[in-house]
């Protein structure tokens, strides 16, 4: 991580409020926090702490009730709807609980996929998807479809997907929620390494916290606030070696 350079992800007081039989909820209470270039982050909290729809809100899925999100100098607040989503297709890059990957399409093709609807696939990016998914361990898995492959290989996939269109930011929820802790271990460390080098501001909403030991920076959520920013090694370390 570049802690000189300017980050690329950015909120501002962002406030999400809903009403609720005449009560307010306040499910993002004013959080402010940047990601910079190479920074891999953990949200973490109990259910309910508001790290879900704080993820909503980076991805433009979710508009603030105020303040502001910022992703490579873009207020997303500034966008209509049609930009977001043209914004998120080229900017953004998604990891999910369950892997989503399309059960007709081979490995390869999944990951294409994502190029086609940005009309960016070319001979050159197909051949660094190969490159990014023999770069993850799936060389021998090209032409595999999804049921012919684990849990872990398919989150890989899915990795390479998120990656391959090159995107300023990569959001991750609970990218381990389905996967026994090995493989769990190694979809989050690939992850965080991938961040690292090709220099993508990542955010990974988690509820266990051995899943950090690969980030840089743990932030706990509480009531929809920040209540904790973790940013020693040291300490991310003795939290992520805790029992879960």
């Amino acid at each position: 991580m570049n802690t000189d350079s300017e980050p690329i992800l950015e909120t501002r007081e962002v406030l999400k409020s809903y009403s609720n039989a005449g009560q307010i909820i306040q499910a993002v209470d004013h959080v402010s926090f940047a990601v910079r270039p190479g920074e891999f982050v953990a949200l973490v909290g109990p259910s309910g702490s508001g790290k879900t729809t704080l993820l909503a809100l980076l991805a433009g899925l979710l508009q603030p009730t105020s303040g502001e999100v910022q992703i490579g100098g873009q207020q997303l607040s500034k966008l209509n709807d049609a930009q977001r989503t043209r914004f998120r297709a080229q900017k953004i890059g998604f990891v999910f609980q369950a892997s989503n990957l399309v059960p007709y399409l081979t490995a390869q093709e999944n990951v294409e996929l994502m190029l086609k609807l940005n009309g960016t696939l070319t001979r050159e990016r197909a051949a660094r998807v190969r490159e990014l998914l023999a770069r993850l361990g799936l060389e021998t898995r090209l032409k595999n479809l999804p049921a012919q492959m684990s849990g872990g290989q398919q989150q890989r996939v899915a990795i390479a997907r998120a990656l391959a269109h090159q995107p300023d930011v990569v959001l991750a929820d609970e990218p381990t929620a389905s996967l026994d802790t090995e493989r769990a271990f190694q979809v989050v460390q690939t992850l965080g390494d991938l961040i690292h080098e090709q220099q993508r501001a990542g955010i990974m909403v988690t509820h266990d916290l051995r899943m950090c030991r690969w980030v840089d920076r743990i932030v706990r959520m509480t009531d929809g606030r920040i209540a904790e920013v973790v940013d020693s090694p040291q300490e991310i370390l003795a939290l992520s070696t805790t029992t879960h």
